[in-house]
């Protein structure tokens, strides 16, 4: 069978799956949704400012915990190289994974890492369906798919490099990360105060100093270790901190999807969250990412073919309903 033939019945049967789940599912009441008002949080779309610079090169091989690579800053900041710290952790990377094809098609595992975990600026892809992953990348060539805050990078560049990269790409692509196992590397810690942060690069960061401030309706997600993250190593990991009271609120808005105001996650989901054969996983994900799908799903600026059953869930909740279910999400093992 032709990938065009393959990937054209793959979205039927998307198409065809969601169907039923939106006359099976116990649909929320229609109601006017809830307004969202303002700018998108800052917490959650952080921006690079316009004086933003990246430590500087000082010309010395880096080095990341429990590996024996090392590799010059020059080539840890190339887009179409992805440092592979940690091999035996993964299968041989696919071209279009480990280099890219120059000039617009970015190697993938220099973003998402080797094998695939991303981070907060960005999106796990280990374990993803190879059909939404296909899908995804579709959205954000035709441009259905889009960001809340329009300056962010991310989004961007994934426009960019869905418009000159091929199906063949994709579908490597796609079938590289699916085939991978996610690992849980975010801890989710409830707390009244959080560290002061700065963007670091799409991403906020944990002021060195060891400041805090009151966490307010606020998820502050940052790296354990910041130059290992920035390395891009695919071992790093996540301190998610939010507000006291949102891991049991977001708990029961997915469990019971509080009456009529949402659909129960695992309605799609899966009972544990964890997805299936169409249909993405969103346990153990970045709280960040998952807060930013439910806030452009919400606001329209996340569209397409699956995206029609999510606006209408996400329709009727506040954005502090959101900031609690992407707390409870990140809390559930991958």
């Amino acid at each position: 069978m032709g990938l065009k033939r393959f990937n054209t019945l793959t979205r039927s049967v998307q198409e065809f799956t969601l169907l039923l789940m939106m006359v099976s599912a116990p649909v929320p009441a229609a109601d006017a949704p809830t307004p969202i008002e303002g700018e998108p949080p800052a917490w959650a779309y952080p921006v690079n400012p316009p004086d933003f610079q990246p430590t500087p090169d000082d010309g010395q091989l880096q080095h990341v915990p429990d590996s024996t690579a090392a590799y010059p800053v020059s080539q840890l900041r190339d887009l179409f190289f992805a440092p592979d710290w940690h091999p035996e952790d993964h299968p041989p990377m696919p071209e279009v994974v480990r280099r890219g094809r120059k000039p617009g098609v970015y190697a993938c595992g220099v973003c998402h890492r080797a094998d695939g975990p991303g981070g907060p600026e960005n999106c796990s892809l280990a374990g993803l369906p190879a059909a939404y992953i296909f899908e995804q990348l579709a959205d954000f060539k035709s441009g259905a798919r889009k960001s809340s805050e329009p300056r962010r990078a991310p989004p961007k560049m994934m426009t960019a490099l869905a418009q000159a990269a091929t199906d063949s790409e994709i579908a490597t692509a796609a079938a590289y990360f699916s085939a991978l196992k996610p690992k849980q590397l975010i801890r989710v810690i409830e707390t009244n105060t959080a560290p002061k942060t700065y963007v670091a690069g799409s991403f906020l960061a944990a002021l060195k100093t060891g400041e805090t401030e009151p966490i307010g309706e606020r998820i502050i997600e940052v790296p354990e270790d910041l130059e290992q993250f920035e390395h891009r190593d695919s071992r790093s990991r996540f301190i998610a901190y939010v507000p006291v009271g949102s891991l049991q609120k977001g708990r029961d808005i997915a469990a019971t999807g509080l009456g009529d105001k949402t659909i129960q996650c695992r309605t799609c989901h899966g009972p544990d969250l964890k997805g299936s054969a169409t249909i993405p996983e969103i346990a153990g994900r970045s709280p960040s990412y998952i807060f930013r799908q439910l806030y452009d799903f919400k606001s329209g600026a996340r569209a397409g073919i699956s995206s029609a059953l999510m606006k209408h869930t996400v329709a009727k909740l506040a954005v502090d309903d959101m900031l609690s279910l992407a707390a409870y999400t990140a809390s559930l093992p991958p």
